[in-house]
């Protein structure tokens, strides 16, 4: 199915319904366009000293960080306090030398640390 801005209501509707379902909806030719650019990418960075300073926790921040989930939502995947989350980011942001979450993410995903779609 296209949904393109200029699609009919009935696809629109139909569309919400598919992905409320829990499926995807991606055209082919873009499905194509993302595999490609996936294939085209670099191998990653090779880990940095400073990754070896960050503790287990501290490593599990980029993998919730980078979906997009607050502080909170981190925190319940964790089991642990929100407080808790807020001390873990900074310090993971400190010892990579990283300015946000934003650099965490890039970071973490050209250093092979979590892989588009994992």
């Amino acid at each position: 199915m296209d949904l393109l801005k200029n699609a009919p209501p009935e696809d629109l509707v139909d569309a919400i319904r598919i992905v409320a379902s829990g499926a995807g909806l991606l055209d082919l030719a873009v499905t194509r366009r993302v595999i490609e650019e996936f294939a085209r990418m670099p191998a990653p960075l090779p880990a940095t000293p400073q990754l070896a300073t960050l503790t287990a926790r501290e490593l599990e921040v980029p993998h919730l960080v980078a979906p997009g989930l607050s502080n909170a939502e981190v925190a319940a995947r964790l089991y642990v306090s929100e407080a808790t989350v807020k001390t873990h980011v900074p310090r993971m942001l400190a010892k990579l030398g990283l300015r946000d979450r934003v650099q965490a993410v890039v970071y973490a995903y050209g250093h092979g640390l979590i892989r588009a779609g994992g």
